[in-house]
């Protein structure tokens, strides 16, 4: 199923949320101009749950080990992976930025992201790829979304063999039926948990990214009531 919009406009420009799509895609020009460094510099700036184990472990840490955890969520693998991100980002995020206003939306989204890194690095300490992308901060995005707009029609291409269908589904399905495609794939994985360390889709960041997305929400929203031309923060 791919989302192609919801039906609950926006109040305010979102302002926050276009930036971190910009961002994210500047990140993803930066990382296209390095030709055969990319990969060094996605090493270092992804998120290695391993290096942050032997960190972690040692006599003193540095801010400087903790900056993965925030550079990981503007890396991408490639033109879907980025593609894929924004659209759900761009979708769903306008939404949840108006219920919790332009800088606490900032501030939930970063965290949502850190909150799925620590689950990918729970889920297995020892994996050696580096974890990238916007993944596990757009999946508390939706976390929060299923909670503030779970009856918002959500239209969707539906693929059945080799037709495709346009349908509108609500939100609540929607998203609640990819959390369950998440956390099975991740339970599968966690089997055969050696698959972690060769890369893949980090399933438990996705897991982890909704799950900090609904605990986060009850401090981050504000009233529905708010008056229009009031400055949100």
């Amino acid at each position: 199923m791919f989302p192609l919009k919801d039906d609950i406009p926006s109040r305010h420009f979102p302002v926050v949320n276009l930036c971190l799509i910009i961002v994210n895609l500047l990140c993803f020009v930066y990382q296209l101009s390095l030709g055969q460094e990319q990969e060094g510099f996605i090493v270092a700036h992804g998120f290695v749950p391993v290096r942050f184990a032997a960190e972690q472990a040692g006599d003193s840490v540095s801010l400087a080990g903790y900056a993965p955890l925030f550079s990981a969520m503007f890396l991408h693998a490639g033109l879907v992976h980025v593609f894929s991100n924004l659209w759900m980002l761009w979708i769903f995020g306008d939404n949840v930025e108006d219920r919790m206003g332009h800088g606490r939306y900032l501030l939930f989204y970063l965290l949502c992201g850190v909150a799925a890194a620590l689950a990918h690095f729970w889920a297995n300490p020892q994996a050696q790829a580096p974890m990238i992308g916007a993944s596990g901060a757009i999946s508390g995005v939706l976390g929060a979304y299923f909670l503030l707009y779970p009856r918002a029609r959500i239209l969707t291409l539906v693929p059945i063999f080799i037709l495709f269908y346009l349908v509108e589904i609500p939100a609540y399905f929607f998203i609640g039926f990819w959390f369950f495609v998440q956390f099975l794939q991740g339970a599968a994985q966690q089997v055969v948990v050696g698959r972690l360390a060769e890369g893949g889709v980090a399933w438990w960041a996705h897991v982890g990214g909704f799950v900090a997305g609904v605990l986060l929400l009850y401090f981050f929203k504000r009233s529905p009531e708010k008056k229009e031309g009031q400055v949100w923060l």
